[in-house]
């Protein structure tokens, strides 16, 4: 069969597996729809497919009011490519075309904006522009439907230049103004609506596909927590994550609720995954589901990019049904994978955080907090810091790995942006002194969120790529590595990195 084929196989069974790998639109309706769409299923003929939303929306179709493709979790491939598109991708999904603009975007992948607006149109059909133009008009849905803000103020939070663009993007998309949009929310979503803010926040559902192991995603953070900056309470099954955020127009306090029973149940044996027939609605026990999460911003700007790092850290865009497709296969991997299906590879919501942290463990990173993190102007509870920053770290504590690695950091020579080139960003590790190639291996999974990497040390067959990252987290849960779990961030010795350590190594 060819893809189109088997993408209308998809769109006939309404298979919530595929929700945000593409999207189909309706020539006769001028339509376009998540897969799972209810809706009675178009002809053949009149169905177009698309990469992209953004895509969707340049050839002339609006939003389904229906399935509201705009909120599905987003395509998997971003995420495991290392080219040029993906990180592009990864960017603008961060908000950079929105503070910087194409040409920031450009200059950060070392292209001209010519190069990243072809590669760009040929690979998902759309440009940098409209991609971006497509996320602030879901940015504005959710505030318009979540929030009691005025209209005018959220244009200009989802990131618009002006209330005139906002409202032409709105009809363009979604066929409706911004106040017939905000109206359309049944009853007990008006009553639920809230004034954004630093005191209500904003409440969000974080989409996923498949099953989820929330246990397990909620386990590691709660063992890795730093006080001041993160923190996990309730009982197991039912836990809040809380942190602080620093981002690019001021700080945020997020919420992140476990979600229960998530990761129960199993996929169903037999089934033929991704490429050959596509299986009807009862061949997956799990269509997908969402974590509830409310964020607390200081500026509303802040919104997208701070949706996008929750995604990474709780690894919401991965793609279950590969992954556990192509580990399940493998004799040693097939039991450990039909015991944890969904099982994720957590990343990081500071990615520089993430590097500083992975180098020194948890009791350095609480000294670090203490004695050079900003402390929040409104505290919540137990939150009262954001991390320190890589340049405030260089120059407090100059010396030995910790002083190298917040250098590298600051002035440019380790990128850890979502736009940053992995293989790059390895070499640039491996040559800092006192840090190992462990510890490299933990920052790309978790920092970059690279889905295929092999610690050393760990026999990692060829026939578990691309998905090399997942089956260590398998080992680690089912307590095969030696060691601590592989992924995680292991004590370090009494010479934690700090200044004055000059040891040229951190042990593990």
């Amino acid at each position: 069969m060819s893809d189109e084929d088997t993408r209308y196989e998809a769109v006939r069974s309404r298979d919530a597996r595929f929700d945000g790998e593409f999207f189909f639109a309706v020539r006769t309706t001028g339509i376009y729809c998540r897969p799972s769409c209810p809706a009675v299923t178009p002809k053949r003929h009149n169905v177009r497919f698309y990469a992209t939303a953004a895509a969707a929306q340049g050839s002339g179709f609006r939003a389904c009011r229906r399935c509201r493709p705009d909120a599905v979790p987003g395509s998997v491939a971003w995420n495991v490519r290392a080219d040029v598109v993906g990180r592009a991708m990864r960017l603008i999904g961060d908000g950079v075309v929105d503070r910087e603009g194409v040409g920031g975007l450009a200059a950060r992948l070392g292209y001209s904006t010519r190069q990243v607006q072809r590669q760009l149109t040929a690979e998902v059909g759309a440009g940098p522009v409209a991609l971006a133009r497509a996320q602030r008009a879901h940015t504005a849905r959710i505030l318009l439907q979540t929030t009691e803000l005025p209209v005018t103020q959220i244009a200009f939070a989802a990131g618009f230049a002006s209330v005139r663009q906002f409202n032409d993007t709105i009809r363009t998309v979604y066929a409706s103004t911004p106040s017939e949009l905000r109206a359309a929310v049944p009853r007990t979503g008006q009553a639920a609506r809230s004034v954004a803010g630093p005191a209500a926040g904003v409440p969000l559902r974080l989409a996923y596909r498949g099953p989820y192991q929330s246990t397990a995603v909620f386990d590691l953070l709660a063992a890795e927590a730093v006080p001041g900056v993160e923190a996990v309470e309730g009982v197991r099954g039912r836990r809040t994550y809380r942190r602080t955020l620093r981002l690019p127009y001021g700080t945020g306090i997020v919420a992140v609720q476990e979600r229960p029973g998530s990761g129960a149940g199993r996929l169903r044996a037999g089934g033929t995954g991704r490429t050959g027939r596509v299986p009807g609605p009862g061949d997956a026990a799990h269509p997908g589901g969402w974590l509830d999460a409310r964020l607390h911003l200081t500026d509303l700007r802040d919104l997208t990019t701070a949706v996008q790092r929750l995604r990474r850290l709780f690894d919401l865009d991965a793609d279950p049904y590969a992954v556990d497709e192509r580990l399940g296969a493998d004799a040693r991997l097939g039991p450990l994978v039909a015991a944890r299906p969904g099982l994720r590879s957590p990343g990081a919501a500071d990615p520089d955080e993430l590097a500083v942290r992975a180098l020194v463990g948890e009791a350095e990173a609480e000294r670090l907090v203490l004695r050079y993190g900003k402390a929040l102007d409104a505290g919540c509870g137990t939150l009262t810091h954001l991390f320190p920053e890589a340049a405030v770290l260089a120059e407090a504590e100059p010396g030995g790995p910790l002083g190298a690695l917040a250098a590298a950091l600051a002035d440019g020579t380790l990128r850890l942006d979502p736009g940053a080139d992995r293989e790059e960003a390895r070499a640039a590790l491996l040559a800092l002194p006192g840090l190992d190639e462990d510890t490299a291996a933990v920052v790309l999974t978790r920092a970059l969120g690279d889905p295929d990497v092999a610690p050393p040390g760990v026999d990692a067959p060829d026939g578990w790529r691309p998905w090399r990252s997942y089956a260590v987290r398998h080992l680690s849960a089912a307590g095969e590595l030696q060691g601590p779990p592989v992924g995680e961030f292991s004590p370090p010795g009494p010479n934690c990195g700090s200044a004055g350590d000059g040891s040229g190594s951190v042990p593990r």
